[in-house]
């Protein structure tokens, strides 16, 4: 009884026990921590759903869309979720790719993070965004997926808009393409991190990348009460996302149309070719109505990540570097087409413009014999037959004689250098300006870059004067001897500016080093109203609603160093080139009486490799409306690869063969008519 009697005593004392702690944690609960749990039972109640922005779509100035979106169903996933869940959200991607049509392993790798030595599929973007891992599954697959949804937390599929590319690979460095926000990019770019929904996308090359702020828009955000298994039991709040502006570019794509098939024609025809470039420009606007660069590549290969094997393929030089634009980016002798720059410097110089100078078949400049095109002579002709004709020998002499006249070797304190410095006023040897990112400028060669480039090489090159070139000794003794004897050479005088160098210059090969676009700029300038203008691809930036925002005008950037008289010289020079000159062939049977075109071939010489290819041209001749250049590089000469090119172009674009680019033969001024439902009127 005792014994009975104690152990109720010890349970009564438990009771109380228990009931005076669970009194103390109601308390400390109800109490001391209400407010918190409070916030934290509506935290599981309700969750932030921000809603990204419908991105602004990019048109011709017709109104034709060069990038557009579409509609599809993308299935995404939280990666910090997954992580919290037992096995790391194993079983999660296991359902989810049997849903998918994938493997586990592939979706996987989709969502672990890039980094130096992870290859693609990867997750460039922020660790803590949505990740998209299918951009176009079937409403049967995102059913199953919301529909069970206990099955897949962290899992969501839903309509977004997806970048869509009516021209394939046409312009497709021009028009960019789209890759997730990095952590890096949030820091570094204030606008970007305001505006950012977590799942967004931003340009990263073309007029994705330099206008994506205008088309990126702004996201807006919806509050939703969710069961405890995640499900959407109501919305609280919303407030609609404002969509991205529209841009209007300068651009056709008829034209653009034209320009690829003229430029994969040219790659075709030419067996060696490595790649080519074609720019057309209004030379009264300096709007750029189309740009193409061969190898290109489709942009949608970055729509739901990029395999390793195309990203490599990309940045391959085998592959001819198809992410590269060479109209932008590739730098070449321009040959023949840089003796309008030569002509120019001749006249600032003092020599007379309707005067006669010898051409003779080779002309010694200090020692060293140049020739002419094949050695042939054409005697006395002027400047005007000089350019019809490109003598080269008539320019070897002029350059030779203001080397001469600057000192030579031992130059006068302050040298004119006149083929040089009308190079650069002529706009050579820096960036055009353009929008678009990552222009090269370019170089012209004189006697301070030679100097400059002798400061930074010459203990490398006095190294290789006294060591020589081994590894190339293996493969080409005789080929590692003439670096051996360069590398002395320029050990002991490479800060000299030399007469070769400056007779190379003056025919546009040697050192110097231009860019498609800055040629056409050039040609702009020449043959319209002697104003350089950094050209502009973008002409407006539009409204969903159709309200103006900005217009969008090339600024002028210079002046051609020459009056107007020289420039119509020169014009009227060119204008015979198709006729009677260097790229009479490549036009046999153009009809002139529709539209006379003028130009200037080029062919430029490359150790080791074919000549690059150009044609500078411009129509109508009288007029000039617009000028298009062609580069084919490894495509021989001009009037071979380039020309043909051109000529198809301008085929295009006055219909020809066809039915015209541009009716009419002018590029449309008028802004395209936007509703207000965002549509275009037609």
């Amino acid at each position: 009884m005792i014994r009975v009697r104690a152990r109720l005593v010890v349970l009564q004392f438990l009771v109380v026990t228990l009931l005076a702690v669970l009194t103390v944690r109601l308390w400390q609960v109800q109490v001391v921590r209400g407010q918190q749990f409070v916030a934290a039972a509506t935290e599981t109640r309700t969750r932030d759903v921000i809603v990204p922005a419908v991105r602004g779509q990019i048109y011709d100035a017709s109104g034709r869309p060069l990038v557009r979106n579409r509609a599809s169903l993308v299935v995404s996933v939280d990666r910090a979720e997954l992580e919290r869940m037992p096995g790391g959200g194993a079983g999660v991607l296991k359902r989810l790719a049997v849903v998918l049509g994938r493997t586990a392993k592939e979706l996987r790798e989709r969502i672990r993070p890039c980094g130096p030595h992870v290859t693609r599929p990867c997750w460039p973007g922020s660790l803590y965004s949505q990740i998209p891992i299918d951009d176009d599954v079937s409403t049967r697959q995102a059913l199953q997926i919301l529909e069970r949804q206990e099955e897949f937390p962290g899992v969501t599929a839903e309509v977004q808009a997806v970048r869509d590319y009516p021209l394939g690979s046409g312009a497709s460095q021009t028009l960019g393409y789209l890759q997730p926000v990095t952590e890096e990019e949030l820091k570094k770019r204030s606008t970007l991190k305001a505006n950012f929904s977590g799942v967004d996308l931003v340009g990263r090359d073309g007029l994705e990348y330099v206008y994506d702020e205008a088309l990126r828009g702004t996201p807006g955000l919806r509050r939703v009460q969710v069961d405890r298994m995640g499900k959407v039991l109501g919305v609280e709040r919303q407030t609609a996302p404002v969509p991205g502006d529209i841009l209007i570019t300068n651009m056709d794509a008829n034209v653009q149309k034209v320009v690829d098939h003229a430029l994969a024609t040219a790659m075709k025809n030419a067996p060696k070719a490595d790649g080519a470039a074609a720019v057309v420009l209004d030379v009264r606007t300096g709007g750029v109505i189309a740009i193409g660069s061969m190898p290109t590549y489709d942009p949608s290969v970055w729509a739901g990540g990029i395999s390793e094997k195309e990203y490599q393929r990309l940045l391959s030089e085998k592959a001819g570097l198809p992410l590269i634009s060479r109209a932008t980016h590739g730098q070449y002798a321009p040959g023949s087409t840089f003796k309008v720059s030569s002509v120019s410097a001749m006249i600032r110089d003092g020599y007379p413009l309707h005067g006669k100078y010898d051409c003779p078949g080779v002309y010694d400049v200090a020692g060293t014999a140049f020739h002419n095109f094949r050695g042939i002579g054409l005697g006395v002709l002027d400047l005007h037959m000089a350019l019809v004709k490109s003598c080269d020998t008539i320019f070897y002499k002029a350059a030779y004689e203001m080397w001469q006249r600057d000192g030579g070797l031992k130059p006068v304190p302050h040298p004119k250098e006149p083929m040089t410095n009308t190079a650069k006023a002529f706009g050579f040897g820096r960036k055009t300006g353009i929008d678009l990112p990552g222009e090269v400028p370019g170089r012209i060669p004189g006697r301070a870059w030679k100097k400059k480039m002798w400061d930074a090489t010459h203990h490398l090159s006095c190294l290789r004067a006294k060591n020589g070139y081994p590894e190339v000794e293996k493969k080409n003794p005789s080929r590692a001897a003439y670096l051996k004897r360069l590398a002395h050479e320029n050990c002991v005088e490479g800060m000299d500016w030399k007469a070769a160098e400056a007779a190379n210059l003056s025919i546009g090969q040697g050192d110097v080093l231009v860019t498609p676009l800055q040629l056409a700029a050039a040609y702009a300038a020449l043959v319209g109203d002697g104003k350089l203008r950094s050209p502009r691809i973008a002409k407006a930036i539009v409204r969903p609603d159709g309200t103006h925002v900005q217009e969008i005008k090339a600024p002028v950037t210079g002046k051609l160093p020459v009056d107007k008289g020289t420039r119509d010289y020169i014009r009227a020079a060119l204008s015979e080139v198709t006729s009677d000159g260097t790229a009479a062939g490549a036009f046999g049977g153009f009809p002139m009486n529709v539209v006379k075109i003028g130009g200037k071939t080029g062919t430029a010489e490359v150790y080791g490799k074919e000549d690059t290819s150009w044609f500078a041209s411009f129509g109508p001749a009288a007029d000039p409306r617009f000028v298009v250049v062609v580069t084919v590089s490894q495509g021989g000469q001009g009037a071979m690869a380039a020309a043909p090119a051109a000529r198809e172009i301008w085929e295009g674009i006055y219909g020809i063969k066809g039915p015209a680019a541009l009716p009419g033969g002018k590029p449309v001024e008028r802004l395209p008519s936007i509703r207000r439902d965002g549509t275009v009127v037609q």
